[in-house]
C-alpha cells in the first residue's frame, strides 16, 4: 500500500517509476541491471535489511533515500549521512528529500 501511494506521489512530481520491488531479492536485481538516477529504500523489506541493496547502490555510485519509521536510529552507522524520508511521509518531505540527492520535480 505504501509503495502504490509513493509510486503516485512520484509521478505527480513528473518523475519515471523504473521498478519497484516487494521483496529482497527483486530489489537486489534491480539495483544491479535496471538504469535509475535515485532510489528510494525502505530500511526494512518484510523482516529482512535493505543493506545489500544499499551496498550495490553505492558500488554503482547511485543516490538514495532511505525510508523508514524508524528515524536515523534504524540506519547502520555507515550509511546515517544519507537523507532520510520518514513515515509517513507527505509530498513536501518526499520533494526535501530527493532534492537533497539532486532529483528535482519535472511537473
Amino acid at each position: 500500500m505504501i509503495r502504490m501511494l509513493l509510486e503516485d506521489m512520484l509521478l505527480d512530481l513528473g518523475l519515471e517509476v523504473a521498478g519497484a520491488a516487494g521483496r529482497l531479492e527483486e530489489a537486489v536485481e534491480l539495483a544491479k541491471h535496471v538504469d535509475i538516477d535515485a532510489a528510494i529504500l525502505d530500511v526494512n523489506m518484510n523482516g529482512q535489511p535493505i543493506m545489500p541493496v544499499v551496498d550495490i547502490l553505492a558500488a554503482r555510485q547511485l543516490p538514495f533515500v532511505f525510508a523508514t519509521g524508524y528515524g536515523e536510529r534504524g540506519i547502520p552507522q555507515a550509511y546515517r549521512g544519507h537523507p532520510v524520508l520518514q513515515k509517513p511521509f507527505q509530498l513536501e518531505n518526499l520533494k526535501r528529500v530527493l532534492a537533497e540527492i539532486g532529483v528535482e520535480e519535472k511537473a
